[in-house]
């Protein structure tokens, strides 16, 4: 069966176009106007990814993600228009996963869907004590790393946060959801923590730390992990 895919949007004709070149792609596709139509939808359908617009009446994008977090673990793609950098960092805080601006490529849409696709795991999974995506390889019972066959030595906090951001591969993770998960809740506007780990990790994990491949910055909201080949 393909995924079922699930559009929240006001707007009449992106909202088709959005459907026209998912369902080109072999998605089964549903459409929605707004935010309480699209749970409805949701519940009816249980699709497997949700893409919802920032900015819609009665109930907008950052309360649907609320609601969908309360209910599901499911890949939340929000749209953004350009200078809404708090709107995204407080959409990704609420349980999105990842965000597209307008305008957007049709490739870039489709690239960031099949991407959020390969992240979701499958539910009911057991914890993992190892990791393998790509170039790197975690042992979380030997606390040991290597990247593309070469050992890593790290210290325990780089560790963690390393093995944080490898637990949600191609995913925008906000500063303040990063620091939470590593250092709690009363750290979560010490961003300068953050920024020197993620210094230290790219030192030993990048070929070239002033090109890096495996985390990516996405200007003033976070961190992007990509794990390779």
């Amino acid at each position: 069966m393909p995924p079922k895919i699930l559009i929240i949007d006001d707007d009449t004709s992106l909202r088709r176009v959005l459907e026209f070149n998912l369902q080109e792609e072999g998605y089964e596709v549903f459409a929605a106007a707004g935010g309480e139509e699209g749970l409805f939808l949701f519940d009816d359908q249980q699709p497997d990814l949700v893409i919802t617009d920032l900015v819609m009446p009665n109930m907008n994008g950052i309360e649907l993600c609320r609601r969908l977090r309360e209910i599901s673990q499911v890949p939340i793609l929000v749209l953004s228009v350009r200078g809404e950098e708090r709107s995204k960092i407080e959409a990704l805080d609420s349980g999105a996963d990842d965000y597209i601006t307008k305008p957007f490529s049709t490739g870039e849409l489709l690239a960031r869907v099949r991407a959020a696709l390969r992240r979701s795991p499958p539910s009911g999974t057991e914890p993992r004590t190892q990791i393998e995506d790509g170039d790197i390889h975690i042992d979380l019972d030997a606390h040991s790393v290597t990247v593309a066959g070469r050992d890593v030595h790290l210290t325990p906090k780089e560790f963690d946060v390393l093995l944080y951001m490898a637990q949600h591969p191609r995913k925008v993770l906000t500063h303040r959801t990063i620091l939470n998960a590593v250092w709690g809740g009363a750290s979560v506007e010490q961003n300068e923590y953050l920024r020197v780990f993620v210094g230290q990790l790219r030192k030993k994990l990048e070929v070239d730390a002033s090109a890096p491949k495996y985390i990516l910055t996405e200007p003033w909201v976070g961190y992007r992990f990509e794990p390779g080949d």
